[in-house]
């Protein structure tokens, strides 16, 4: 079972709940660090890093001997990644999405395609969690090959929780959309319900069953209570707001350390998300 634990906005505890239900699972479990352009999974895991590989996308190249500036890549490119300029055609490498369909419509062979590294894929294991992590590098924009390449070490053997990327654009999407699973994190203020709601409209546009934590959840007011009854949304936990668990965050320590008790409910909501999976 893949379970992707997402939200509108940044902040509002992903990787916190992320973490604590890899460490509620006993057996073999994996995490999947999605947040490619800040992950952070590491920080609570402390893994043991057991290899590490760059990961790089198709980008065309142009010989300019043997353009003629005919135009035919420009016209067929739907991200102006590259236009005819005065002899040649010219390439934007950071906006180019390597579908490759320059190289096929170009008359004189004049475009090949040369690898760009994006970022890395790290592996490693903390425990019975196997962890794997996307990195983007600096200055790269287009993270969503980055997310597939993490994606394709996801195994179907055992439980695998991701670590999703915040908002509700491309990312994200490229995260959830084959997921069995969608956990929203919230939190009970203004922005939060603002977010979730684009959140929740995005998940059930792909059609993913989902439903909501609710973390920090008695420092704000309750209108993301009303709003997920008003649209019978389930909230399966609420994480309370305490100065201890902030603390315990920034010394690298799990949730789990300050709440051990929520350990037992974390593997009943498992247990119920299974037979919701199981049931559709």
């Amino acid at each position: 079972m893949k379970i992707a634990v997402a939200s509108g906005k940044g902040g509002t505890g992903k990787t916190t709940l992320s973490v604590a239900l890899a460490n509620a699972v006993k057996q073999s479990v994996q995490y999947l660090d999605c947040d490619v352009e800040e992950p952070n999974g590491n920080l609570f895991l402390h893994p043991q890093v057991l290899a590490r590989e760059v990961i790089t996308v198709p980008i065309p190249e142009v010989n300019r001997s043997l353009c003629n500036a005919c135009g035919e890549c420009a016209e067929l490119c739907q991200f102006n990644a590259i236009v005819t300029q005065g002899q040649y055609a010219l390439v934007f490498p950071e906006l180019c999405h390597s579908c490759g369909g320059c190289i096929k419509v170009c008359p004189e062979n004049a475009i090949t395609e040369i690898e760009k590294p994006i970022g890395s894929l790290t592996r490693g294991r903390s425990g019975n969690i196997e962890y794997i992590q996307g990195k983007l590098d600096i200055g790269n924009a287009m993270s969503p090959p980055l997310i597939r390449a993490v994606k394709a070490e996801e195994r179907e053997d055992c439980l695998t929780i991701i670590d999703c990327p915040p908002g509700t654009s491309c990312p994200m999407i490229v995260t959830v959309r084959d997921a069995d699973f969608v956990l929203l994190v919230t939190e009970p203020t203004p922005f939060g319900l603002h977010d979730l709601k684009l959140a929740v409209e995005t998940v059930r546009e792909l059609q993913r069953p989902f439903a909501v934590i609710i973390n920090r959840a008695d420092a704000g007011d309750d209108r993301v209570e009303q709003y997920c009854r008003n649209e019978n949304i389930n909230v399966l936990l609420r994480i309370p707001e305490t100065r201890i668990a902030a603390e315990a965050s920034s010394r690298g320590e799990t949730i789990l350390s300050v709440f051990p008790e929520m350990e037992e409910e974390l593997r009943a909501m498992l247990a119920k998300i299974e037979s919701i999976v199981e049931a559709q």
